[in-house]
């Protein structure tokens, strides 16, 4: 496509990964046009993130995909989600944790999609299917932006086509830079990233090796985690001979050889079979967040503005969770009936939830298979028995964390925001493995299923939801005049499940587009208008 040809927009976004294919799906559903520019040639090119966790398949479930990667998993999705620590594939194992990750299917009542297991390029292009589909998403390959410049009411984005050298300003209301860690709009706004540079030194080594998942005796996973002195590190599969390989505790200043992994990873399983190295990437672990998100109508997004280890399954989660949350704050600004305060309010919730995910993540990050060995561990002895079930004690204590996560995954809420209404009801402390539903203000909005087989969150509209407890009070008909005087969308819903009242103990509860409570209460506020404006960030 000649970039002449190119339509209107009012949102540019750059970067077609996860993040920025996030973005378009939330502002096509909501019909606000936009175009996404990547300067790959296509979408999905490293496994990177394997796992879907539960929060964001809910998204998926929301765009009316979460099926769609359903049945494009590799793997199938009655594979187990299981992570087991052994020394090697080929000897002992030191400690199994199963459901990993909350990726088992059924139904759980504590959220309407489970995770899964899934390699990132296969995510992006299900993405990114459903992006092309929707008619107010544009999507170019191969181009890359140039410059951004911008004034009082609008941005100027000037792209240029890696195939034929065209370049063509392009004129909207935003731009979003999705663009990874080496952001060009980061570099654009001149925001600099601050943190912990260089926790560790990593490769990714992707590589076909048919039979390998008969070749040895722990059975299924999703990842092993090998503990060795020779070759630690982490190794799992990704589709039915394609596998990754990760080893750990690498010298800031190793030099990979492709050529040499082949061994390694021999060395590291005990196995010998002909693998087939396909590709390797390198990156390093670091935990960095950006000074700033925002310049005016200028936004960061995933690791454009955040970076951490990947341990924990974060990353990529956290970044479609910003595209979900700056989507649909850009769209009610240009729909006109969300005010400049939403806007602002994107770098004000999501900087307090990436820190609480980044330190989760580089607690996960301190512990790895190097850590863990000690010499006589791979001894066929009862001395190295008794060594086998010491570690086994200490994976179990030190990892569970990483593996059992709801605490985190549907845990976080938004503190502080100002376009939630709090009532001063106390938060409990975060805890990272036991999740506890609350309907407190700027919480997720608590999950239930519905005696017709729906899910709660279904009935949720793309605008806010208000939950009723009582359908027919004369304070609804106001509040629901004065909404409409603000051209603000809601929906009023009343559903009779009495677990319903338990999780939402109050007469009423609104929640945003986003499924987070904006706020809660037994009378409607006094002061509508003032009410609206600040929930609507006027």
């Amino acid at each position: 496509m000649s970039l002449q040809n190119l339509k209107p927009v009012d949102v540019v976004i750059v970067g077609a990964g996860p993040v920025g294919l996030a973005l378009a799906i939330e502002l096509g559903h909501r019909q606000i046009s936009c175009l996404v520019v990547e300067r790959n040639e296509r979408v999905g090119y490293a496994p990177r993130a394997k796992t879907t966790n539960a929060r964001t398949r809910e998204h998926f479930r929301r765009w009316g995909i979460a099926h769609e990667l359903r049945k494009e998993s590799p793997l199938g999705m009655n594979y187990p989600s299981n992570v087991i620590f052994c020394t090697r594939l080929s000897a002992f194992e030191l400690m199994r944790f199963e459901n990993a990750f909350y990726c088992a299917p059924g139904r759980n009542p504590l959220y309407s999609e489970h995770s899964q297991w899934v390699p990132q390029y296969t995510v992006e292009e299900v993405m990114r299917k459903h992006a092309q589909s929707l008619p107010h998403v544009q999507i170019v390959f191969n181009t890359e932006l140039v410059s951004a410049s911008q004034d009082d009411h609008s941005v100027v984005a000037t792209v240029k086509s890696l195939q034929n050298n065209e370049v063509l300003p392009i004129k909207a209301k935003f731009l979003i830079g999705s663009d990874g860690s080496r952001s060009k709009v980061r570099e654009e706004i001149g925001a600099k990233m601050e943190g912990v540079h260089g926790l560790s030194k990593n490769y990714n080594i992707v590589f076909r090796a048919p039979g390998l998942d008969q070749a040895h005796q722990l059975g299924p996973a999703i990842m092993y985690w090998q503990v060795n002195p020779d070759a630690p590190g982490l190794i799992g599969p990704m589709d039915k001979d394609k596998w990754f390989f990760m080893p750990t505790g690498l010298p800031k200043d190793a030099k990979f050889d492709i050529n040499a992994s082949t061994e390694l990873i021999k060395k590291s399983t005990g196995i010998d079979l002909p693998y087939e190295v396909l590709s390797s990437d390198e990156w390093i672990a670091s935990r960095l967040i950006a000074n700033k998100y925002q310049d005016k109508r200028i936004f960061l997004a995933g690791d454009a503005c955040h970076l951490h280890p990947p341990f924990g399954g974060y990353g990529m989660n956290m970044g479609i969770a910003d595209g979900v949350d700056l989507g649909w704050k850009i769209a009610a600004h240009l729909q006109g009936w969300g005010g400049p305060h939403l806007l602002n309010s994107y770098e004000i919730e999501r900087r307090q939830v990436h820190d609480f995910v980044m330190n989760e993540a580089v607690v996960n990050h301190s512990v790895l298979g190097n850590q863990l060995w000690v010499d006589g561990l791979e001894d066929a002895t009862p001395q190295g028995a008794a060594l086998r079930h010491q570690v086994g004690q200490k994976i179990e204590s030190t990892k569970l964390r990483e593996f059992s996560t709801l605490g985190v995954i549907l845990g976080y809420r938004y503190e502080q925001s100002p376009i939630v209404v709090y009532d001063g009801a106390p938060y409990p402390p975060h805890d990272f493995i036991n999740y506890v539903a609350s309907s407190r203000a700027g919480c997720l909005a608590p999950h239930a299923w519905l005696h017709d087989g729906t899910s709660l969150f279904d009935h949720f509209s793309l605008g806010y939801t208000l939950i009723a407890h009582s359908p027919d009070s004369s304070q609804l008909q106001d509040f629901q005049l004065e909404m409409k005087s603000f051209a603000i969308p809601c929906k009023i819903i009343s559903p009779q499940e009495s677990g319903i009242a338990e999780l939402y103990p109050k007469r009423f509860t609104l929640i945003r587009p986003d499924q987070h409570v904006a706020w809660r209460g037994d009378d409607i506020p006094i002061d509508k208008k003032a009410f609206l404006k600040q929930i609507t960030g006027q």
